[in-house]
């Protein structure tokens, strides 16, 4: 069988493709992951059903497209704040000004819960998310690499774990966190 979601695709496609992906990530923000399914993302965008199977080659590629648009709106707007401050303090005074912004925000708290919750129950937004965090552990600690050279690559991979939110095994490996990341 031909993986449908690999077919090449037309501006056009690109575009309808986004606007599901976009409807996706409005039910997710307003109602959780129960409420994106074929119909309700077909219905919010204003279009067939068959479209998702089309694009998306069902609901699996549809949840994983919009796993991974709406992780990168999560940990990629705070991995772009940290590779691009200029040292440790000017890092972590951004995150807290991020943390303030962002939680008077219901719709981004909300996306960042329903992300971590659908990573925990369902292996395909799981699996893009710990993508997404094996990545952006890899850039932050490149980017501390270029900070202080001096650091050994084990510290610079267990500041990359713990700005991440992934957590170490007393033994020294690396630990699951609470929701299986």
């Amino acid at each position: 069988m031909t993986n449908l979601v690999e077919r090449p695709t037309s501006p056009r496609g690109g575009r309808r493709r986004e606007e599901l992906v976009a409807a996706g990530i409005g039910l997710l923000c307003e109602e959780g992951w129960p409420a994106v399914t074929t119909r309700g993302v077909a219905g919010r965008a204003g279009t067939n059903p068959g479209l998702i199977h089309y694009h998306f080659g069902g609901l699996p590629g549809l949840h994983a497209a919009i796993a991974r648009a709406a992780g990168e709106l999560v940990i990629g707007l705070l991995v772009t704040e940290l590779l691009e401050a200029v040292d440790a303090r000017a890092a972590l005074g951004r995150i807290r000004d991020m943390l303030g912004e962002t939680t008077g925000d219901e719709r981004a708290t909300r996306l960042a819960v329903e992300v971590i919750a659908g990573a925990a129950r369902d292996p395909v937004p799981g699996e893009v998310l710990r993508e997404q965090l094996r990545q952006a552990r890899g850039q932050i600690g490149e980017a501390l690499g270029r900070m202080y050279p001096e650091w050994p690559a084990e510290r610079r991979a267990g500041a990359g774990l713990g700005a991440s939110g992934r957590r170490r095994r007393p033994g020294g490996g690396a630990g699951r966190g609470g929701c299986g990341l």
